[in-house]
């Protein structure tokens, strides 16, 4: 099963480019910038990285990114996972950026973004890969900070293609942002939102409702909600899902009891992603793997969850017909 996954163009729609940071390189660029970190060495940075719970883990990317100094450290960061893509054939992504987690330390736009874009130009030239960038606002500061960081983008705004909201779930609903994604949208992006991860069913409502989002992330508590449930079903709002995350932050105690192919079964426009892979244990095609193995997965439900991937992305309509028949023909070899 694992080389019919490898051999199926994929798409990747929830990967947060900060959570792709691998301890080797977090290792080397706190030597290139002389930077102490509470560790000695690689094999302790690894055994870091086996967290207990969101907030454990988001002490821990936080800490990671404060290695990320200058352009290159950025493009070194990107093109890393563009490699990956290359290796685990994934033919388009969509990542999410954390700009906040950068300005906070005094790093502006104008060393991260060309560091991003010099990365995904290369493997655009080099081998084709299709990239669309997400500009996500920090959920645990302000509105206010948010606006701001939305003013800072506008130099880079023409190389975004949405926005998202991320970090802390809890005690942070969409309600709160609704400004700053109502002025997202009047400047042409799209909307994305996480909900329905630790926050309530609740919380989708409200990203649908409020934030006016054209995806949700996560989402996998929606199924505390027949109404929303039907509500999805109908609009076929796709559901970019991250059993490895998932099941790494307990909410689920085992992958065997994840209901991503409950909410297939139920129609739903689910999608299979890796998150944050470099935290929670395994890229896109190791998700795709951990739920084989949970689930004794066919190639048909593989697919179809592909499919997902390329439906639910925000491809042009053309391009998504030509990467569905690609899979199609992959299928037939």
């Amino acid at each position: 099963m694992q080389s019919f996954i490898q051999s199926l163009p994929k798409a990747e729609l929830h990967l947060h480019i900060e959570g792709s940071l691998e301890p080797e390189l977090l290792l080397s660029l706190s030597r290139k910038h002389q930077i102490d970190l509470p560790y000695k060495n690689i094999e302790q940075i690894h055994q870091a990285y086996n967290f207990e719970d969101l907030q454990s883990f988001l002490d821990l990317y936080y800490l990671g990114a404060s290695v990320l100094i200058d352009e290159d450290d950025f493009y070194q960061l990107m093109w890393q996972y563009l490699c990956k893509c290359k290796e685990q054939n994934i033919v388009h992504t969509e990542i999410m950026f954390d700009p906040q987690t950068h300005t906070h330390r005094g790093i502006g736009f104008d060393v991260f973004m060309p560091g991003f874009l010099r990365a995904i130009k290369q493997a655009e030239s080099e081998w084709g890969q299709s990239v669309y960038l997400i500009l996500s606002f920090l959920r645990h500061l302000s509105q206010e900070d948010a606006l701001l960081t939305l003013d800072a983008a506008k130099n880079y705004l023409a190389d975004v293609k949405a926005v998202g909201l991320d970090s802390s779930e809890q005690g942070n609903p969409p309600r709160k942002f609704a400004q700053v994604f109502s002025k997202s949208a009047e400047l042409g992006l799209l909307k994305v939102a996480h909900a329905g991860e630790e926050g309530p069913a609740d919380y989708v409502w409200e990203a649908i409702q409020l934030l006016h989002v054209d995806r949700i992330d996560h989402g996998v508590r929606s199924d505390e909600d027949p109404k929303l449930i039907d509500y999805l079903k109908l609009h076929q709002i796709a559901l970019t899902v991250c059993p490895l995350s998932n099941t790494k932050l307990c909410v689920f105690d085992d992958m065997t009891q994840h209901n991503i192919l409950k909410m297939l079964d139920q129609g739903l426009l689910v999608t299979v992603n890796s998150d944050d892979p470099s935290y929670f244990g395994g890229y896109l095609n190791e998700n795709y793997l951990a739920l084989h193995t949970a689930f004794e997965l066919d190639k048909s439900t593989i697919t179809q969850l592909v499919k997902n991937s390329f439906i639910g992305s925000f491809l042009p309509a053309e391009q998504k017909k030509h990467w569905l028949n690609q899979v199609d023909a992959a299928l037939a070899k």
